[in-house]
């Protein structure tokens, strides 16, 4: 059975961390899409990991991890990541797989990316310029490199060949490429690369037949980051949600055992797009501080809001969540009062959903309900009923507005930080 764990919101949720803990339990930690565009921090043992294409399941010694049929990758950062963690001492030593049929990013991609971020200028939507974006646009437009075509020389140098003419035609001299030099790149991984490389299809299916297995799926990104969900064109450019599951991974819908939304007890944002309850003031500024908001990724300051409920309802709506992870509600032990976003109105009419629309969302009012803070630590508590009065009737709050049971509480950046709930 599969137990699938999402970011509700912007990304940066925590989803790292509950993905650590369920690992200890799990045999198969699959991603379904994105690239090394996400982060994922764990901290065990005293020493903290960062996660970018590679699952987090790694730090589990009996946990196998894959990188899925719609994960995007660039084998340089591949490699570098798996050295970073062998640095610190991790044994991934044929614990780590990636698709066959998953597509590659080659730094050519990553320098488009970058220059078509300057194009857009002010509407740039603010990419990690990992080559992202580029990777999928090749990979839809059936020009992309499949991981299995980096065996086939004779294809891999003609169809790089093939994307770096485009390329060089439309941007000309403002394009610094050399694709021999990349070609010669690839040479060089090709041998190394060829124990990572696995048919995924049957992996998954015997991975779901056995009643003794459990496969954990880490979701990348976010719902709200989605391709088709999120608050397009200000996305990443794969499916984050329910969705890039079922066609990244080939999982089978009617063994799905939990759906886990990874809720922050506020609201962040990375790079540019819309974010209703962003808070340009001292409440902003203090839950940046106080939470620490960095991307894992890019080491950008987070944009900070206060909770919108709307946009989790809307996530809920989506990825059909069975159950909810509220993380960082430590962060807000500080606040005499707490605003929940809880309705968006336009023209006097309370909207009945997340808008499509970027336009309507702009002009819409966000509605609040004020809530009592509990200004006592929530660090340390072993059970929900260690949890100020108050907390508890946040995490209640949240609970019957989204309809969905909260069953884990972060209450710090420790493994042992969680309260779960039965």
């Amino acid at each position: 059975m599969a137990t699938i764990v999402l970011g509700s919101q912007f990304g940066d949720e925590g989803k790292g961390k509950l993905v650590d803990i369920l690992c200890a339990s799990a045999h198969v930690c699959a991603r379904a899409a994105g690239g090394d565009n996400c982060g994922h921090t764990i901290v065990t043992g005293g020493i903290t990991y960062d996660f970018h294409i590679l699952p987090s399941g790694l730090v589990n010694p009996k946990c196998l991890n894959l990188c899925g049929s719609g994960v995007v990758v660039h084998i340089p950062s591949f490699f570098k990541e798996l050295d970073d963690l062998k640095q610190k001492g991790l044994d991934t030593e044929g614990r780590i797989f990636i698709s066959d049929r998953a597509h590659v990013i080659f730094d050519l991609h990553q320098l488009v990316d970058g220059l078509e971020e300057k194009e857009l200028g002010k509407l740039a939507v603010g990419t990690t310029k990992r080559g992202i974006g580029p990777g999928y646009s090749t990979k839809a437009a059936r020009s992309g490199v499949r991981i299995s075509e980096i065996f086939d020389k004779q294809t891999l140098d003609r169809k790089l060949r093939t994307l770096a003419h485009g390329c060089e035609k439309r941007y000309g001299e403002l394009l610094q490429y050399d694709v021999e030099q990349e070609i010669a790149q690839l040479d060089g991984y090709r041998t190394a690369l060829q124990p990572f490389v696995v048919d995924a299809v049957p992996l998954i299916e015997s991975a779901q037949r056995s009643a003794e297995t459990n496969l954990l799926v880490e979701g990348a990104n976010a719902l709200m980051l989605d391709v088709d969900y999120g608050t397009y064109p200000w996305v990443t450019s794969s499916n984050t949600g329910i969705g890039g599951v079922f066609t990244g991974l080939a999982l089978n819908p009617f063994k799905i055992k939990e759906i886990i939304g990874v809720v922050k007890a506020y609201t962040t944002r990375v790079g540019a797009g819309p974010l209703p309850t962003e808070q340009l003031n001292e409440h902003g500024d203090q839950l940046q501080s106080i939470g620490r908001e960095f991307g894992v990724t890019t080491g950008r300051k987070r944009r900070c809001g206060w909770l919108d409920l709307v946009i989790v309802k809307y996530s809920t709506a989506v990825n059909h969540y069975t159950a909810l992870n509220l993380t960082k509600i430590d962060i807000m032990d500080s606040f005499p009062e707490i605003q929940v976003a809880t309705a968006y109105q336009l023209d006097g009419q309370v909207l009945d959903s997340f808008p499509a629309d970027l336009q309507t969302l702009a002009r819409a009012e966000v509605q609040y309900t004020t809530l009592p803070g509990w200004q006592k630590p929530t660090t340390g508590a072993k059970n929900y009923y260690d949890l100020p009065k108050n907390a508890r009737a946040y995490v209640e709050f949240i609970e019957e507005f989204v309809g969905v049971k909260i069953k884990y509480i972060g209450t710090g950046p420790a493994r042992e930080d969680l309260i779960v709930r039965s």
